[in-house]
Formats: structure tokens, sequence, C-alpha cells
């Protein structure tokens, strides 16, 4: 135990750090893609035509009935073998994992903004269209960011899930801040030591994005909305 700050200092920190700015690289695409997947099927479940209906809740059905593993493994170790239409498609292990990561958080993005445009009474849709609103303006412009207020505590949780399983791609070869802890232990049999901080940066990570969301939060809140919304 002697040597347990100097360890922690000069082989953990600095290979962890490393890990820190992959999974920055990795967390923020995937969150930005996967809320906006979120909204556009979300939306369209709620005001789409019958067959894209059909089609977004089968997307999110696959998407939050299978484990996020498979799904990573399916990307980055099947896709490759697959001839589609004579095309083998071979992505990056960090193409791979964004693709995973925003195609799963969207489709639970897509049941928060599903629930957030139910909320919304249906006669502010109709008086939006009797004033001569299109129903595509009247959805962006009336409905969607009244609902994106009721459904925003919701995709918070989901971008703080995102920053958490964001660990997983390290099932497929990326060096984020768990692989580069899995490297450090393996190679120093220092276990304990090395996942304890692992534990730390973690969060770190969550607590400066919630610090992030909640400011943001707080700037979106308009007096007296959450009475009136009742």
């Amino acid at each position: 135990m002697n040597d347990f700050f100097p360890f922690i200092i000069n082989q953990v920190i600095p290979g962890l750090n490393t890990g820190f700015f992959v999974s920055i690289k990795l967390i923020v695409p995937s969150a930005l893609f996967g809320f906006l997947i979120g909204v556009v099927t979300g939306t369209l479940r709620v005001y789409g035509p019958g067959p894209v209906k059909k089609l977004c809740n089968f997307y999110v059905a696959v998407f939050r009935g299978t484990p996020l593993v498979v799904q990573l493994y399916f990307w980055y170790f099947a896709l490759p073998y697959t001839n589609f239409l004579g095309v083998r498609i071979v992505m990056s292990a960090m193409t791979c994992a964004i693709v995973g990561f925003s195609l799963c958080s969207g489709a639970y993005h897509s049941e928060y903004i599903r629930g957030g445009l139910l909320s919304i009474k249906t006669g502010q849709l109709k008086a939006a269209q009797a004033l001569g609103m299109t129903p595509f303006t009247s959805v962006k412009s009336i409905v969607l960011p009244q609902a994106f207020r009721h459904c925003f505590t919701g995709c918070c949780n989901e971008v703080i899930y995102l920053i958490k399983y964001s660990s997983l791609a390290s099932i497929i070869t990326i060096n984020e801040i768990t692989g580069i802890g899995r490297g450090i232990a393996k190679a120093s049999f220092r276990n304990v030591e090395t996942f304890l901080v692992v534990g730390i940066y973690y969060l770190i990570l969550v607590t400066l994005a919630s610090a992030i969301l909640n400011y943001v939060e707080r700037r979106m809140e308009i007096p007296g909305f959450d009475r009136l919304a009742r």
C-alpha cells in the first residue's frame, strides 16, 4: 500500500486521461444523434402515416428489446460478413460504437418524445391549423417546443445512461476509460485501485453532464408554465 498514490498518479491517471477524451469523442456525437433520431421517430410515431408509424414502432421494439452488447457485436463483428445487395459494409470500431449507441439511445428518446407529444392537447394543433398553418409547421412550432419541456427530464436521464453504458465500447476494442482501465489492471494485477479510479472518472463525467443539463433545464423554464400545463 506504500506505493498506492505513486501507482495512481504515475500509471492510472495518465492512461485514464487518454481514455477520458476517447469517451468524450464517443459520447457527444452519440448523444446528439440519439436525440435527433428520437425526435424524428417519436414525432412520426404520433403524427406519421400508418405504415411509417409501424416502421418506427418496429425500430423502437427492436432496439429497446435487444441488449446493447448484442447490438454492438452485430455492428462490429457481424455486419462486415453481411453481403447486402453485393455490398459489404465495414466500419471502424468508433463508428460502430457511435452507430450502436445512437440507434439504441434514439429508441429510448423516441419514447420520451412520444409521451411528451401525447401530453399536449390536440386542440392546440387544430387551432394552429385553423389559422392557416400546415400540419408540419403546427407540430414543429407549436407542439414540439411544449412537448420537449415535458420530456426534457427523461431525455436528460437517457444522456446519463449513455455516459455509463459507453463503457461497453471496450468490448469492440475501443480504448475509452474502461478499456484503458482494463489494460492497466491486467498489466499491473492491481484491479481494486485501477477500477476504483475508473469509477471516479465516470462519476466526474456524470456529475459534469448533470450540472450542464440542470443549467439548460433552468434556462428553459417559463414562469407559471407547469402550473398552466396542469
